[in-house]
């Protein structure tokens, strides 16, 4: 589409052709498969980009933890060969890798464990006991939660076991439930038949005889708006406290989930290692809009004078596209430039580079090159002749007592 006549993207086609892009993508790789000791390669399914994997967590892992959190999964699609694929039929995608992840109510990711297997958990957990997969990546994520934290998850991941093991870790679960595993607390409460008599907002409650923990039909109430089909308008009702909390907290997975969705990476491959960079990059890319949002909201920053996701993701690529552009061998020649014939020829002249990659920490270091004849400063409005470039943008810059355009450029 990028390289298309009618939807030409000019900041793509101008860096590299189309077949150049595929060629990249094909030979891109993570690690040196050589250098990866076989022990590991047999304990971890995704080694292949592990690294890269490593990095994302170490950037979500960096991130404030808030008093609460939610727990759910994702799904990577994915529907080639792949270690460890699911097959998931309720899902949107139903076909993929499973991904666990912890995240801020405003859907900021804080960790992730890609599923590989029940094994690998129990290699992450300290005394497991009989948790089941659920509990087990409770305890996984919640290994970097600070005390008093309150979790929030749905009934995938919910059974008293887990609640106490919690409990004894002064972090406070909250979530749906199966019947069956509260099989006690059933008995003691009423049928659905009874309550549908009741009408809509009717609860009840049952507690531990400590009073703990709770499986909840009542609680202190308060009122909310729904839907009714037979009035056909809205009715006031009640509703548990309970259920109001874990609506309001438990929805951070799922709106990261729809951030990636608008406009995740969807180029066709076989390769399940590039499909994995592409997710973790989108998941990368999603995270990083929330948390630039969120602080300008903070500072007071006009609504409209905040980047929309895509305009933020256009941004990110521009500066990636730039750095590129210096660190490529490509030159462009500038008719209009005043600059001295090289064999009766105009010396091709080197864009001027991003201010991106010219602030950026590298080793900006100037040498003299051998030149029969001196080139022009690049510096805005300076006209200079000057042999003195920068080793690593490659621009000539003037580099004087009186004048000292090198830094000025750089900073």
């Amino acid at each position: 589409m990028y390289w298309s006549k009618t939807l030409r993207f000019p900041a793509i086609t101008k860096r590299f052709t189309r077949d150049r892009f595929f060629r990249l993508r094909q030979s891109l790789k993570v690690l040196i498969d050589d250098d990866v000791p076989e022990d590991l390669k047999e304990r971890d399914q995704f080694w292949k980009v592990r690294p890269f994997l490593n990095r994302i967590l170490k950037g979500c892992k960096s991130q404030a933890r808030p008093e609460c959190v939610s727990i759910d999964e994702q799904m990577i699609p994915f529907t080639g060969a792949c270690p460890y694929r699911q097959y998931l039929p309720m899902k949107p995608n139903p076909v993929g890798i499973q991904n666990f992840v912890c995240a801020t109510a405003d859907g900021i990711v804080l960790d992730f464990e890609i599923y590989q297997g029940a094994p690998a958990l129990l290699e992450q957990v300290e005394e497991p006991g009989d948790l089941g997969l659920g509990g087990l990546v409770i305890d996984r994520l919640s290994q970097t939660l600070h005390p008093n934290t309150k979790v929030y998850c749905d009934r995938f991941f919910i059974s008293i076991q887990v609640v106490e093991r919690m409990m004894k870790k002064q972090i406070y679960v909250t979530g749906t439930v199966m019947k069956n595993r509260v099989a006690a607390a059933v008995q003691k409460l009423p049928n659905d038949k009874t309550m549908k008599k009741k009408g809509r907002g009717t609860s009840a409650q049952v507690t531990t005889e400590d009073g703990k923990i709770c499986v909840v039909k009542c609680e202190p109430e308060d009122t909310c708006q729904r839907w009714d089909k037979k009035r056909k308008r809205y009715v006031t009702i009640s509703r548990p406290s309970i259920v109001r909390e874990y609506n309001s907290k438990m929805g951070g997975v799922d709106l990261v989930d729809r951030m990636m969705s608008y406009y995740r990476m969807s180029g066709r491959t076989k390769k399940w290692t590039l499909r994995m960079l592409m997710y973790f990059m989108d998941l990368a890319l999603a995270n990083s809009w929330l948390l630039y949002r969120k602080d300008l909201t903070v500072c007071g920053t006009p609504k409209k004078d905040i980047m929309q996701f895509l305009e933020f993701r256009m941004e990110v690529a521009m500066t990636f596209l730039a750095q590129y552009a210096n660190d490529s061998s490509d030159f462009s020649v500038q008719e209009d430039d005043p600059d001295v014939l090289v064999q009766g020829k105009r010396r091709p002249v080197k864009a001027v580079p991003h201010v991106s990659f010219r602030r950026k920490a590298n080793a900006h270091l100037p040498e003299v090159a051998k030149l029969k004849n001196a080139a022009h400063c690049r510096a805005k409005g300076c006209s200079v002749k000057i042999r003195v470039q920068c080793v690593t943008c490659k621009v000539f810059l003037c580099l004087q007592a009186d004048r000292n355009c090198y830094t000025a450029f750089h900073t």
